[in-house]
Parts: C-alpha cells; sequence; structure tokens
C-alpha cells in the first residue's frame, strides 16, 4: 500500500479594507508581540507595538488607537493598571486582555475592565481576531454616565 501525500496550499490572509482598526499591541514577550503584529498588519491593520505598559500609555497618550491588546504580566506596570489608566482618561477604545494566568486567576471582563480576555493557548489566534473583528466593528464606548447626573434628569422629568 503505498500512501498518498496530499499538499494544501492555503491562501494568504485576506485584508479586509471595511474594517481596518488601529491597533496598540502591548507585550513584554517581544516575540509574541512580533507574531501577532505580523498577522495583524497581514489582515490590514495599522499596528503599533510597546513593550511595556509605560510605554504604551505614552504611545497611547500622543495617538489615536480604536483597540489596545495588552498582555497582563508585565514589569513594573501591569495590564490592569495600563487599563485603569485608559479607562480613566474616558477613552472609546476597545481593550483586548491577553493573559496565561486567565484561568488560573479566574480573570473576566467584568473584573478586569477589558472588552475581552482571552487566554494566552493554542487558541489564542483564532480568539484575537475574532475578538479585533467584533470589536472593531461595534460603536465606539461610550463614556460613563454619572450617577448624579442621571439622578438630576430623573427628578427633572418627574
Amino acid at each position: 500500500m503505498t500512501a498518498l501525500l496530499l499538499f494544501i496550499r492555503l491562501p494568504a490572509m485576506k485584508t479586509d479594507p471595511a474594517l481596518p482598526s488601529s491597533i496598540l499591541l502591548v507585550d513584554d514577550n517581544t516575540h509574541g508581540l512580533v507574531a501577532r503584529g505580523m498577522i495583524l498588519k497581514e489582515l490590514g491593520h495599522s499596528v503599533i507595538t510597546a513593550t511595556s505598559a509605560e510605554d504604551a500609555w505614552d504611545l497611547f497618550q500622543k495617538n489615536h488607537f480604536d483597540i489596545v491588546v495588552t498582555d497582563y504580566r508585565m514589569g513594573k506596570m501591569n495590564g490592569l493598571e495600563l487599563i485603569r489608566q485608559i479607562r480613566a482618561s474616558e477613552s472609546p477604545a476597545r481593550i483586548i486582555l491577553l493573559s496565561g494566568f486567565v484561568s488560573c486567576l479566574g480573570m473576566t471582563d467584568a473584573e478586569t475592565g477589558a472588552d475581552e480576555v482571552i487566554a494566552k493557548s493554542n487558541k489564542e489566534v483564532p480568539e484575537l481576531l475574532r475578538a479585533v473583528r467584533k470589536l472593531g466593528q461595534a460603536p465606539p464606548r461610550r463614556k460613563a454616565v454619572s450617577v448624579r447626573r442621571t439622578a438630576v434628569r430623573k427628578s427633572s422629568h418627574a
């Protein structure tokens, strides 16, 4: 019996001109940073990278980003601290948190402040692409309405 080997040539990733996003990638692991950046650029996104949360915060204040993809565990400032600073700035940017600790720490979107939390695993790339596509199509985040402002509106309509 002879074995028949089939070689399937996969098509190159298609760019999606209707959905390009400006993305800030943050990770102190340069190999993961470069790999994710290459994949997202291949899909037509504009990507800027930072190897620390501090550098990312500086870049974030100077540029517009639709999406921020940040690692959790980094040097001095971690991903959660970066997320808190971005949220405090009232930016409409969407945030994806990547971590190898998602399961063991029980990280969720609600407790981290991220729009999506993705575990670093063999399913990371498809999950990241799904999240970028979803968040890139979503309307911008709205600024949180303060409780005081809401109370004033309710009392004025009574």
